[in-house]
């Protein structure tokens, strides 16, 4: 009888050692998921404001060549605080379309502007026009100005807007076609890096020269 005792008041301490153990782990597991509840609570809160920059940043495969430290004049940072005219003569693929501006004495007219778009040809882009052409167009002020402002349109077209049709500084109309992230201007000029933000312009850098209709 008295093993038996024994037996029945080890198996009793067993028992109550194992409830508290129990009640412990439940308290335990319960502050536990508290917090993991609360940092899931947090990513998903955080998530719209991490995606809403998104939106307005440029887009494009040809975006890579731009220089991505903020220091350098060609980079989107530097871009956007200085006016279209400068902002182009800092970016590394645009050497060309600087040079004409220049030539065409349009680059303070473009800083000057309240508000454009550039559709802005990148240096491969005027390197598909054959070297004894591109000269003489380069020595035509008349009508290197006339190619330049076709590629301006006086009012700011944000991705949602840039579908469709745009009466250009020179007087006629360029059509932009395409949705999202790809767009192509006239039917041949793929718009390669856009949303480019400068401090008057927003900027949409093209594969191909634009030519107006004559």
């Amino acid at each position: 009888m008295r093993a038996f005792k024994l037996v029945a008041v080890a198996a009793a301490a067993v028992f109550a050692l194992s409830a508290t153990a129990a009640c412990g782990s439940s308290s335990d597991d319960k502050d536990t998921a508290a917090p993991a509840m609360t940092t899931g609570a947090a990513t998903t809160m955080a998530a719209p404001s991490s995606a809403a920059p998104m939106s307005d940043a440029p887009f494009g495969a040809g975006c890579a060549a731009v220089p991505t430290d903020p220091a350098n004049a060609g980079s989107f940072t530097a871009m956007a605080k200085v006016p279209v005219g400068t902002a182009a003569a800092g970016n590394p693929v645009l050497k060309t379309l600087v040079t004409a501006a220049k030539q065409a004495n349009l680059v303070d007219s473009l800083n000057t502007l309240p508000a454009a778009t550039v559709f802005a040809p990148t240096d491969s882009a005027f390197a598909k026009i054959p070297a004894a052409d591109l000269q003489k167009v380069l020595a035509d002020n008349k009508t290197l100005t006339g190619i330049l402002t076709y590629h301006v349109v006086p009012e700011k077209l944000t991705p949602a807007q840039l579908a469709g049709s745009h009466k250009t500084l020179q007087g006629t109309e360029l059509a932009v076609t395409g949705s999202g992230t790809s767009f192509t201007v006239n039917g041949a000029s793929m718009v390669i890096c856009g949303n480019v933000q400068t401090a008057n312009a927003i900027v949409y850098i093209v594969d191909t020269v634009l030519m107006p209709k004559a």
